[in-house]
């Protein structure tokens, strides 16, 4: 099983989408381990995109952030980085594939509603610095053994 850091970043939380996304990962039979609607801190902000320190754009990815709540998840199942990012679908809202939530909820690549982990590693990362190990909940749902191999 793979987990994956999901944030619903403040365009979303604005345009009252929280529900919708959880519904599409749901939908894929995704399991939601753990979940808090929070304001970021300039800090965890910091440390979130510190792989984007110094370029052009990291100042207002910060500001960005911290500009309204984010509802901010983890997500497990078997291939849950590759199946994620399919339903998330491409950065830019005009290039990603008809039917994935940035299609369908999103034009450009500042307001593109989520983010979502990029790899394994990433992920360890992200949900690290997002959650408490005694916030992410160990559970199996009844109808997994008809949706896993």
């Amino acid at each position: 099983m793979e987990r994956s850091l999901v944030l619903v970043k403040p365009d979303g939380v604005q345009r009252g989408l929280i529900g919708e996304i959880i519904t599409r990962f749901e939908n894929r039979g995704l399991r939601l381990v753990a979940c808090k609607f929070m304001k970021v801190s300039p800090e965890l902000a910091k440390k979130h995109y510190a792989v984007h320190e110094g370029k052009v754009f990291y100042d207002a990815l910060i500001e960005f952030i911290l500009s309204a709540p984010v509802m901010a998840m983890v997500w497990e199942g078997p291939d849950a980085i590759a199946a994620i990012r399919q339903t998330v679908g491409k950065t830019r809202g005009t290039e990603a594939d008809p039917g994935t939530i940035r299609h369908d909820f999103a034009l450009q690549a500042r307001f593109n509603l989520i983010h979502a982990s990029d790899s394994v590693e990433t992920a360890r990362t992200e949900i690290a610095l997002w959650f408490m190990p005694e916030e992410l909940v160990e559970w199996k749902r009844c109808t997994e053994d008809w949706m896993y191999e």
